[in-house]
């Protein structure tokens, strides 16, 4: 039976995936039952935009291999989001320290948030280059499972401008920081890999002797 701090630990864990998947869907849903394809809202003037793409790959509108790498690719994320819950998991069992769960949640709550695009999104809604999409049309929706596309719309051009002449090869071509449309899901990763590798030394410290005496003691008492 799970001690008490292993509960606590998966239920941190659910907790921060629930939210990021209600963030995450409920703003991709908002966004293609009420905007047209490549339609912009400004957020913060000409620094943050809600501009809604939609993307047949990776993160961050990136792209893979047509039709068949898009097979691959939410294949690859799906078996990668059990092995994810299954080390969370383990890190809870082991009483790892919270931090290093934290980033792990949110990253299996962005790779299951952009899964569900891909898995769902062309069964239960109307193709957005033909319009606001409809969700669940009469006629179907506009793509098999697995083929569904991922909605981005977190746009922030905050910096652009002209390179230097002198520089090398791109020199005196335009710039713009930061370019990708992106989506809570990625944001969610993004976040967790960055908590991770930040804090990666103090999070893979071993559990204080004191603490593991404790749980030992607990689970001689039941």
């Amino acid at each position: 039976m799970p001690s008490a701090s292993t509960k606590n630990l998966l239920w941190t864990s659910a907790g921060i995936i629930l939210l990021v998947l209600i963030i995450d869907q409920w703003l991709k849903f908002w966004v293609k039952t009420n905007m047209y394809l490549g339609e912009e809202i400004p957020m913060l003037g000409k620094w943050s935009f809600i501009h809604f793409t939609e993307n047949y790959g990776m993160a961050f509108g990136l792209e893979f291999g047509g039709s068949n790498g898009k097979i691959v690719l939410s294949v690859f994320r799906i078996l990668a989001s059990f092995g994810i819950g299954w080390y969370i998991v383990h890190l809870a069992k082991t009483k790892a320290h919270k931090g290093l769960i934290i980033s792990f949640s949110f990253i299996l709550a962005g790779a299951i948030g952009n899964i569900i695009d891909s898995a769902f999104y062309g069964l239960i809604f109307s193709d957005s280059s033909e319009g606001i999409a409809q969700f669940m049309p009469a006629e179907g929706g506009y793509a098999g499972f697995l083929h569904g596309r991922v909605v981005d719309m977190l746009y922030f051009p905050v910096l652009h401008g002209q390179l230097p002449q002198w520089l090398p090869v791109w020199g005196g071509e335009s710039f713009l920081f930061f370019r990708p449309v992106f989506n809570i899901a990625d944001s969610a990763i993004t976040v967790g890999v960055f908590i991770y590798l930040i804090f990666h030394k103090q999070l893979s410290r071993e559990m204080p002797s004191e603490t593991i005496a404790e749980e030992a003691t607990a689970g001689e008492s039941h």
